[in-house]
């Protein structure tokens, strides 16, 4: 089994943003752009990781921070795909380009995902997020981006300023970004940042609202939890 972390990093969330796989100091690797979200980040360290990985046969656990990744690759991807890449309000999928690309390197692949906390130690994570960090600081300085050695004989990967397509560019940036704190405004639902980590919010529905919400989310295979943090 080849356990690897994957992380990203955006300096301002937008910003200056940066990802990074990492399975040891001789097989791991790096990029970014001079402006995008943490999610685009956190979401291409796993497509980079899978394409870094292709040619090999061993199962591949993905340690990584953001429940958002994870849900999207393992829980929501598949009513996303039955809906057209849609949401279950009808709404596009987010940063869909991506893990379209993300889909498709899955095909005949062994693999797990394994939530672990950011920020806390944790040797894998932490030396994914300094990478990634890393990237997102080279373009924010206009220096060399460490790119990292990659994986022997597997796909090359491109470090360099290589631009989001369609509405990764711009995408909302989910409640489950992992940041740091003081480079994070205060505000909750600003289209273009949003707080560190998770954030509570009352909801009050009336009754026939609240059957609504959980029959729409037992047809879209999810709690109405998930359900209704989706529509937000």
């Amino acid at each position: 089994m080849i356990i690897a972390a994957a992380d990203g990093s955006a300096l301002g969330n937008p910003g200056p943003a940066g990802w990074a796989w990492y399975v040891d100091d001789d097989r791991w690797a790096a990029g970014g752009w001079k402006h995008s979200t943490n999610n685009v980040g956190e979401l291409t360290a796993v497509l980079e990781l899978f394409r870094a990985t292709a040619h090999l046969d061993d199962e591949l656990l993905v340690q990584c921070d953001s429940q958002y990744v994870i849900n999207s690759v393992t829980k929501w991807m598949p009513g996303w795909k039955r809906k057209g890449w849609r949401k279950a309000d009808g709404k596009p999928v987010m940063n869909v380009e991506i893990l379209q690309e993300i889909d498709a390197e899955l095909v005949g692949r062994r693999y797990r995902f394994e939530w672990v906390k950011g920020h806390v130690g944790h040797p894998m994570n932490e030396a994914a997020d300094q990478r990634a960090r890393a990237a997102a600081e080279a373009f924010r300085s206009g220096l060399p981006v460490p790119t990292g050695p990659g994986w022997p004989g597997g796909a090359d990967h491109e470090g360099g300023d290589t631009e989001p397509t369609g509405d990764a560019a711009a995408s909302v940036i989910e409640p489950d970004d992992d940041r740091d704190a003081d480079e994070v405004p205060a505000t909750l639902f600003d289209l273009d940042e949003a707080p560190d980590a998770w954030q509570t919010l009352t909801v009050e529905l009336s009754t026939e609202e609240h059957e609504r919400l959980v029959q729409r989310a037992r047809a879209a295979g999810l709690s109405p939890e998930e359900f209704l943090r989706g529509l937000i």
